[in-house]
């Protein structure tokens, strides 16, 4: 192999390596995490709270990367409410972060006044609608929480917020 490929392959791979170490502690900068017990209690919360008003829901919990942790569909829950419901949670906790907000209607309206804020719907999996929230440890967002299936996205934010609120004391 000659010197300047195994250069240029030292340099690819030690790059790579710098972007995802830069890509990890921008998801936990504080290496907290949400266990999966509390995020199934959370999901399961928000999905009785929705069930006791009436409404069938799909709920979503998200960690920071994205990645689902949990994912739950009530019966009679309309096919389109698995997708809002996870891209509501990816919202606030990609999005939740960069504008300082904790539902997923804040983000939205910050973005209204935002000369550029439509170009965010062009974004895989951004849904500006309420019916996210992040759950915080020491002030990071360690998951989201995305519900969706209501008549209106307020009371899909309010059984988001029943589920963190059901687990806020074991953070």
């Amino acid at each position: 192999m000659s010197k300047i490929r195994f250069m240029s392959l030292w340099l690819a791979v030690t790059g790579l390596s710098l972007a995802v170490q830069a890509a990890q502690a921008q998801v936990y900068m504080h290496g907290q995490g949400l266990p999966l017990a509390l995020a199934s209690q959370a999901a399961m919360t928000a999905l009785n709270q929705c069930a006791a008003k009436g409404f069938p829901v799909s709920v979503a919990v998200l960690d920071p990367s994205g990645e689902m942790r949990v994912f739950l569909k009530a019966d009679q829950a309309t096919v389109h409410t698995k997708d809002s419901s996870f891209r509501k949670a990816y919202t606030i906790v990609t999005l939740g972060p960069i504008f300082h907000s904790d539902h997923s209607s804040e983000v939205a309206k910050k973005l209204q006044s935002n000369p550029y804020g439509s170009a965010f719907t062009e974004i895989p999996n951004i849904l500006l609608l309420p019916g996210g929230a992040a759950v915080r440890v020491k002030g990071e967002i360690v998951a989201g929480i995305g519900v969706s299936g209501s008549p209106n996205g307020t009371d899909d934010e309010a059984c988001a917020q029943a589920g963190i609120d059901a687990i806020q004391a074991k953070l």
